[in-house]
């Protein structure tokens, strides 16, 4: 049984004339009686009384005609669901990214998607990269914003696209320097990690890739940090900042949006490189291409009209 063929009998049951169905399906009359008469066979039962000048509905025709109005209704509504989300009027995208960029560049990114496409759903994810790598490989994400390198037996099954790299800078309630005589701030443009030696810092719970980054630092540079407060989320760190408990090593792109004291590390510096990856195996849907060419748009725009927070360098060609 073929579709066709269900609408050749529909247009016939419709206007019970032969000829006049095969004009408004635009097919030869003869070809519409031969697809009926196959369906006919198909199914094992004739359809129409045929007499000269009167076409009418058998028992098997009436019982035939509902299934085949919902059948045909189906197939059109599937053509259009198909067709919306071809054309991103509608779909789904699965994004995860670390807590550090859900409060800095991902809603930048998803405020311009939705605009553009406002009948696509998203879902967040948030998590440490090592979580990420692992729900991509499961099918769990669409699209992930890592910090690389990753690790982990997954990572290589991923297709992985550097996007940025980003300084890492210390924050402050403070005003470092202090005052000049008549108010004016005296700044110190940068810090050592070895002058937090002996600092109590403000630091973030096990899993962000900053705290791991930030440990490395100050263990590379001949000390243990201490801790003022420890186990804090991106939002408590900064507010732990802001109630003047220490100072944190924060990403800049969270730095720039703070309202706190940024000092920037002396060079080298710290910083981490932010990737877009998905699934190496498993072709993007059309609407998690459009949000990916969508962050890559954004971030090509912010670089060349300068609003990259300083430090923060693209990396896209």
């Amino acid at each position: 049984m073929q579709l066709q063929q269900l609408r050749y009998f529909l247009a016939v049951a419709e206007t019970r004339h032969f000829t006049r169905a095969a004009e408004a399906e635009h097919v030869a009359q003869p070809s519409l009686s031969q697809q009926i008469r196959s369906l006919e066979r198909e199914l094992g039962a004739e359809l129409f009384h045929r007499t000269r000048g009167n076409i009418a509905l058998t028992d098997a025709g009436d019982a035939l005609l509902p299934l085949a109005r919902r059948i045909l209704a189906d197939t059109e509504s599937a053509r259009l669901a198909v067709q919306e989300t071809v054309q991103l009027r509608r779909g789904r995208v699965r994004l995860g990214a670390p807590p550090s960029l859900c409060t800095s560049l991902v809603p930048d990114v998803l405020r311009v998607f939705r605009d553009r496409y406002p009948g696509v759903a998203l879902g967040v994810r948030e998590g440490g990269s090592r979580d990420l790598v692992r729900w991509l490989a499961a099918g769990e994400l669409d699209l992930a914003l890592i910090i690389t390198p990753t690790s982990g037996e997954a990572a290589p099954a991923l297709a992985v696209t550097e996007l940025l790299h980003e300084a890492l800078v210390l924050v402050s309630a403070d005003r470092p320097g202090g005052e000049r005589p008549g108010g004016e701030r005296r700044r110190r443009r940068t810090v050592r990690v070895a002058e937090l030696d002996g600092r109590p810092l403000v630091m973030f719970r096990e899993g962000y890739d900053v705290r791991e980054a930030a440990l490395a630092a100050c263990r590379a540079a001949g000390f243990e940090p201490e801790f003022a407060v420890e186990g804090g989320e991106m939002d408590a760190v900064l507010g732990f900042v802001r109630a003047g408990l220490g100072p944190a090593i924060v990403p800049g792109m969270v730095a720039a949006r703070s309202g706190l004291t940024v000092t920037p590390f002396a060079g080298p510096g710290l910083g981490r490189t932010i990737a877009v990856a998905h699934g190496h195996e498993v072709p993007l849907t059309r609407a998690a291409e459009a949000l990916r060419a969508t962050l890559l748009a954004h971030l090509r725009d912010a670089a060349r009209s300068g609003e990259l927070p300083p430090g923060t360098r693209l990396l896209l060609p």
